[in-house]
C-alpha cells in the first residue's frame, strides 16, 4: 500500500458535492458534461464507501444573457429558462446522472433564501448604494478588470465590454479579504489544484486596490428578470449573488434537518472560468452570514476543440447525446474522465476518443473479461474453481489489487479521477501479464501443470471482481455487467468499500458466462485488426 495511506481518512459519514448550476442560454455541451460526469463519479464512489451523500446540480436562470436569448427566440425569459432548464435535466436523465436534486434559481424556496440573505447582509451594514462606472461584459454579467481582458476583449467570451455608469447596491466583500487571505494560506487545499489557489491570492491583492466592492444589483429599468431586492423593489439581484446561494438552498438553509451535516462536508467542482466567483465572491458572502467556506473548491480546466475553449458563445460545442449515439455513453464518459488531467486543459477529437476506447476498453479491460470468462467456461465448466497453492505470480496480483484499492481511494478523495483510473488499469495490466505468464490454455494440456489452471482462473476471476467494484463509479453499467457475468449480479447492492474489495471475496462455484464483447473495438479507415490474444477466442 502507498506510504501514508489510511483508509477512511477525511470521512465523516456525510458528503455534499455540487456542480455549478448551468446557464440557460444554450444546450448542454462537453464542458457541462465533463463537470457533471465527474461529480457523478465522485458521488457514486463515496456512496460505495458508505457515505450519506447529496449531489446537487441545476440551472442558473436569471440575468441579462437569458434576456438576450429570449429576445432572439421571440419569447419571454421565463419561457427560455423553462426550455433550456428542461433540456439540461433531460440530458442528465438520459445519460444516467445520479443527482439528488436539480435546482432552479426560479424555484420558490431559492427566491426566499436569496431574499433572506440579502436582507441579513443589508441589515448588518455590508451593502451600500453608490454610482459606479466601468466596462461591463454581458457574457460574464459583471464589470471587468484589466486582468479579465485581452486586446480589449473579454478573455472568456471574446467580445468587447460596454462602458456603463449606473447607481447600484454594492456588497463590501473587501472587508473580508484579510480573513480570506489568511484562511486560504492556512488551508492550502481549500482551492485545488494549487495553481488556482495562487490565482485567487493574486485576485485578492488586485481587488484590494479597487476597494473590493461587488455590485449585487441591477436596476429594473434595464433588467427586470431576476430576484427582487427585499429592501428596494426597483432593483433585482445580480445573477452571481443569486446563483451562488443555490448551494445553500439545495440542502435546506438555514434549518433543514441535515443542513449542517452536509454543509460542513461540502465540496464544489467548477471550471476555471468561474474561479473568481467561487474563490472570492462566495467565501466572503458566506463569511458575511456566519458560515464557514466549503471544504474544497476543486477547479478543472477547459475542453478545447481546435485549441479553442469549448463554449456556447463560440459555437464549437460537442453534444453528449450525439456522442452517445455514435460510441455509447459509457465509452464517452470514460474518455472524459481518463483524458483530462484535473486542473489542466484537454483537447477533444473523435480520433482521440476512438484510440482511447480501443486501447483501454476494448483491448485491455474488455479483453481481460473475455479471456478470463471464456477460459473459465472451457476449463472449469463455467464455474469459479477452487484455488490451489498461492505462489509468487498469484501474490503479485493480490498485491496489485491491494495497491489499486488504496490508491483509488486516495486519488478519488483528492479529486484526481484520471490517476484513479490509472490505478485500476495497473491492476488490469498486472492480471493480463499474469495470464501470459501462467498460460492456462497451454497448462491445461500438460499433465504436470494442469493443477495450476484452477488457481490461475480463480485468481483472474477474483481480480475481475475487484476491478469491477473499483470501476463501478466510473462505468456503472459496464461494471455491473462484469459482476453479473461473474455470477455476482447483486454485488453492488451490498458492497461497501474497502471491505468488499479485499482479496478472497469471490465464491467458489459462482456461475460465470462470457457474453458479447463488453467494449467492441471501433474499426476506422485503414486500421488493422487487433491481434487476438491466445485463449481469447
Amino acid at each position: 500500500m502507498p506510504f501514508g495511506w489510511q483508509w477512511g481518512a477525511d470521512m465523516s459519514g456525510y458528503f455534499y458535492l455540487t456542480t455549478p448550476i448551468y446557464y440557460v442560454n444554450a444546450e448542454a455541451h462537453i464542458g457541462h458534461t465533463y463537470t457533471t460526469v465527474l461529480c457523478d463519479t465522485i458521488v457514486r464512489y463515496r456512496r460505495l464507501c458508505g457515505d450519506t451523500c447529496f449531489f446537487l446540480t441545476g440551472s442558473d436562470e436569471h440575468g441579462e444573457k437569458v434576456l438576450e436569448v429570449a429576445r432572439r427566440r421571440g419569447e419571454s425569459p421565463a419561457q427560455t429558462a423553462e426550455y433550456f432548464s428542461n433540456s439540461f435535466l433531460r440530458v442528465w436523465e438520459e445519460i444516467g446522472i445520479s443527482h439528488d436534486r436539480f435546482i432552479r434559481t426560479t424555484d420558490a424556496d431559492h427566491k426566499q433564501v436569496v431574499q433572506q440573505i440579502l436582507q441579513r447582509v443589508y441589515d448588518e451594514g455590508e451593502i451600500r448604494f453608490k454610482e459606479y462606472e466601468g466596462l461591463y461584459c454581458v457574457g460574464c454579467e459583471r464589470f471587468l478588470t484589466d486582468r479579465d481582458m485581452l486586446d480589449g476583449l473579454c478573455r472568456d467570451h471574446e467580445r468587447a465590454p460596454e462602458p456603463r455608469t449606473e447607481a447600484n447596491y454594492f456588497f463590501d466583500m473587501g472587508a473580508h479579504f484579510s480573513w480570506l487571505r489568511d484562511y486560504i494560506e492556512q488551508n492550502p487545499d481549500f482551492i485545488r489544484p494549487e495553481r488556482y489557489k495562487n490565482e485567487v491570492l493574486a485576485m485578492l491583492d488586485e481587488e484590494t486596490g479597487l476597494g473590493g466592492e461587488l455590485c449585487i444589483s441591477r436596476p429594473k429599468s434595464r433588467l427586470d428578470w431576476g430576484i427582487e431586492l427585499p429592501f428596494d423593489t426597483d432593483y433585482v439581484c445580480y445573477v452571481w449573488f443569486d446563483a451562488l446561494i443555490n448551494y445553500l438552498t439545495g440542502i435546506g438553509y438555514p434549518d433543514g434537518p441535515h443542513f449542517q451535516d452536509y454543509w460542513s462536508n461540502c465540496e464544489h467542482v467548477v471550471g476555471k472560468d468561474i474561479l473568481k466567483p467561487h474563490g472570492v465572491f462566495w467565501p466572503t458572502m458566506l463569511r458575511a452570514i456566519g458560515l464557514e467556506p466549503p471544504r474544497h473548491v476543486s477547479v478543472h480546466g477547459y475542453w478545447n476543440v481546435d485549441d479553442r475553449k469549448v463554449s456556447k458563445s463560440l459555437g464549437n460545442m460537442i453534444d453528449p447525446l450525439i456522442m452517445r449515439e455514435k460510441y455509447g455513453f459509457e465509452a464517452f464518459r470514460y474518455f472524459l474522465l481518463r483524458d483530462m488531467v484535473f486542473g489542466q486543459d484537454s483537447n477533444f477529437s473523435e480520433d482521440a476518443l476512438v484510440r482511447r476506447i480501443n486501447a483501454d476498453l476494448a483491448n485491455n479491460i474488455g479483453n481481460l473479461v473475455s479471456r478470463t470468462l471464456n477460459m473459465t467456461g472451457r476449463f472449469a465448466g463455467g464455474l469459479v474453481p477452487e484455488p490451489g497453492a498461492i505462489e509468487i505470480p498469484e501474490r503479485e496480483v493480490i498485491d496489485a489489487a491491494a495497491t489499486a484499492v488504496a490508491e483509488v481511494d486516495l486519488r478519488m478523495r483528492g479529486m484526481r479521477p484520471q490517476r484513479a483510473l490509472e490505478s485500476i488499469l495497473a491492476l488490469v495490466d498486472a492480471t493480463n501479464r499474469y495470464l501470459e505468464l501462467r498460460e492456462p490454455w497451454k497448462a491445461a494440456k500438460d499433465p504436470e501443470l494442469a493443477d495450476t489452471v484452477s488457481t490461475t482462473l480463480h485468481t483472474c476471476c477474483e481480480s475481475l471482481r475487484i476491478v469491477a467494484l473499483l470501476l463501478a463509479a466510473f462505468l456503472p453499467v459496464a461494471a455491473a455487467e462484469i459482476l453479473d457475468r461473474l455470477g455476482l449480479g447483486d454485488a453492488l447492492e451490498t458492497a461497501v468499500l474497502p471491505a468488499s474489495a479485499e482479496w478472497g471475496g469471490i465464491p467458489v462455484g459462482s456461475p460465470t458466462r462470457k457474453g458479447k464483447p463488453l467494449f467492441p473495438r471501433i474499426e476506422t479507415a485503414g486500421a488493422e485488426d487487433a491481434e487476438s490474444k491466445d485463449g481469447a477466442d
